[in-house]
């Protein structure tokens, strides 16, 4: 039976404590859902100690791998980098409801674990998701597990996702009132990988598993968790990779827990063992000898949904904490970050090769990648196609994370090709069109339906933009939906579908094309009524395509607020970086830089995993690809990959 409110100020005055959470004394303490179990779960006196240079998986976080740097952890196959100073592009004034307050820089010491960490708020910036909650479902383990990965996401691959508490759930076939552990948890998602809301969202109904068609290809995969059960290593794992998840006893006292204070667990007989139960450690504090821990009660419990355990309290450190390293990202959750010829696929040592398409004025396709790791070479993997005007527009897509791409024939019209991601021969989708294109299409995979459909914005010779659009299912037909827009000179790889929810399920459309007077035009479909809209024209002297895509620069966790626009475009000879504060709210195009020499048009753009650096392919004068990439030191020219 629940307590009331004066029996938990009862217990906490007996440790010095005032309570200061939100009930009245008349009302009851919630009975907050647990649904943790024990049954092979590894004690953590039974986990023998790591070698964390041979179990890490390697990272492309610049930032984590100097911290392994000066842990001395050197991990097999990771890239050794100079990481500059952060610098924020701008001031931002977020809305309050995205407002995060600073837990204070922990300035860790040259060599050893640091005496605190926490990821909320770690190097200026912070790197977990939103609290959750659970309720009314005896499902925490499948919050933890679900933390984990968002959070290891985020420090791995630079990447925000929101992902489905509800797909491990209800695919491990675990109904509400049965308990689950992070056992079985690990071995689901290293076999099955795990799903956005889209595919498979959070129920409370017991519901039965009905993902969507495409999950194989919207699901980050991953090895199994690995067991940390000495402490002082469980803080170096935190300190060098990122959170745990861990098992806890809940006792009554827990549930009116409201923040301020470090947990320990009330001794008197009266206080009982409610269940056990998951939470994700986000990071540790020995002066105040705890444990920083993401529950999954909302935000409204404890400390904003957080909650400081003292150390070896209620069995907080009975069992081996679980750790999650080496995560694939899926195309679903980097639909965004690419555009143009350029992809940063799954594949590779670190599943983070870059990906081109080029076309050569003979007409042919050649695919060139870069090994993520060792000796960064650009290798040229296939020879293919003949009527190619321009350069395609590439993408993976969540048919079994597919190579996808459309580009303008020399007739004018489109032409559709296919691969599987993970290698073999391109497949022809076919011409589609009147015939009266004329300029780089824009080419996504939208979130209507699933398989999401394929959209099309492209110029037409009569100085238009034509929306094209295919759903993914028989009969497999490209339709023509609407022209707009007028003196329109140049179209590009600038289609995306932005997080701007005009509609409730389905984000904007947005394009840049342009103009016949230099000028670059910005369009937008509101999804609600499917109208596109004329918006801002910026720069100038401008006569080549642009590539666009909606970055995570100006995000503070994966709900938002929303990310940039970035626009990369040739004028003149060299590359101008224009992007516009999304965050804010502004409408305002802004230069940040000029960069780059004999450069005829720019042909890819991508926020890669690489500490969110941007990557650009240009087309040079002499027929050569070259890559160009932005990481806090500026913008840098790299090697020349090969004829286009």
């Amino acid at each position: 039976m629940p307590k009331d409110i004066a029996w938990l100020k009862q217990l906490l005055a007996a440790q010095g404590v005032e309570y200061r959470g939100p009930l009245l004394d008349h009302e009851q303490l919630p009975a907050y859902s647990l649904g943790g179990e024990v049954h092979d779960l590894p004690l953590a006196v039974d986990v023998a100690r790591l070698d964390l240079s041979q179990v890490l998986a390697p990272t492309s976080n610049p930032l984590l791998v100097a911290r392994r740097d000066a842990l001395g952890i050197r991990v097999r196959n990771e890239a050794r980098v100079r990481v500059e100073p952060f610098q924020p592009r701008t001031l931002r004034v977020l809305r309050p409801d995205f407002q995060i307050t600073p837990k204070g820089q922990q300035l860790p010491p040259e060599g050893g674990a640091a005496g605190a960490v926490d990821w909320r708020w770690r190097w200026n910036r912070n790197w977990i998701t939103t609290v959750r909650d659970q309720n009314p479902c005896g499902a925490c383990w499948a919050f933890a597990g679900t933390a984990l990965v968002e959070a290891m996401l985020k420090i791995e691959s630079s990447y925000w996702a929101r992902l489905s508490e509800g797909d491990v759930h209800d695919g491990m076939g675990s109904p509400c009132a049965n308990g689950n552990n992070l056992s079985n948890v690990s071995a689901w998602l290293s076999a099955h990988g795990l799903a956005d809301p889209g595919c498979w969202p959070w129920h409370t109904d017991n519901a039965a598993y009905q993902p969507t068609s495409d999950r194989s290809g919207r699901s980050v995969r991953m090895p199994a968790f690995t067991w940390v059960g000495d402490i002082a290593q469980q803080k170096q794992w935190i300190d060098s990779t990122g959170p745990l998840a861990t098992w806890f006893d809940v006792y009554q006292d827990f549930d009116g827990y409201s923040g301020g204070y470090v947990y320990r667990r009330n001794t008197d007989p009266s206080n009982r063992e409610r269940g056990g139960h998951f939470l994700l450690v986000v990071g540790y504090d020995d002066a105040q000898g705890a444990w920083i821990c993401k529950n999954s009660w909302g935000a409204g419990w404890g400390d904003h949904g957080y909650v400081l355990v003292g150390y070896g309290e209620a069995g907080i450190d009975q069992y081996a904490k679980a750790g999650l390293t080496g995560i694939n990202p899926d195309p679903w959750t980097k639909r965004r970050l690419s555009n143009g010829n350029l992809y940063e696929s799954g594949n590779g040592v670190l599943h983070r090769n870059l990906e081109v398409v080029s076309a050569s004025p003979a007409g042919g396709l050649t695919q060139y990648w870069r090994n993520d790791g060792g000796d960064w070479k650009w290798n040229a993997s296939a020879h293919w196609g003949s009527d190619a005007a321009a350069c395609p527009t590439f993408r993976g897509t969540t048919y079994n994370r597919n190579f996808e791409m459309v580009y303008l024939t020399r007739e004018g019209r489109l032409h559709h090709w296919w691969r599987p991601g993970g290698g073999g021969s391109w497949n022809d989708g076919g011409l589609f069109g009147p015939g009266d294109y004329a300029g780089m299409p824009g080419f996504i995979q939208s979130d209507w339906a699933a398989p999401g459909d394929f959209e099309v914005v492209v110029r037409t010779r009569g100085g238009q933009l034509a929306h094209v659009w295919r759903m993914n299912g028989a009969p497999w037909t490209w339709q023509e939906s609407v022209r707009f827009g007028r003196d329109i000179a140049y179209s590009g790889a600038t289609l995306v579908q932005g997080d701007y929810y005009a509609h409730p399920d389905h984000g904007n459309l947005e394009v840049v094309a342009v103009r016949t007077d230099g000028q670059m035009q910005h369009f937008w479909r509101t999804e609600t009524d499917l109208a596109w809209h004329e918006g801002v024209c910026f720069g100038s002297g401008v006569a080549s395509s642009p590539v666009m895509i909606q970055g995570q620069y100006g995000m503070v966790n994966e709900a938002g607020p929303n990310g940039n626009f970035e626009l990369v475009v040739a004028v003149g000879g060299r590359i101008q970086h224009w992007w516009r504060d999304n965050a804010s709210g502004s409408m305002i195009w802004r230069r940040s830089a000029t960069f780059g020499s004999d450069v005829a048009a720019v042909a890819g753009l991508c926020e890669s995993s690489w500490g969110m650096n941007l990557e650009v392919i240009a087309l040079r004068y002499d027929g050569q690809l070259q890559h160009y990439w932005r990481d806090g030191g500026g913008w840098h020219a790299g090697v020349v990959i090969g004829p286009a």
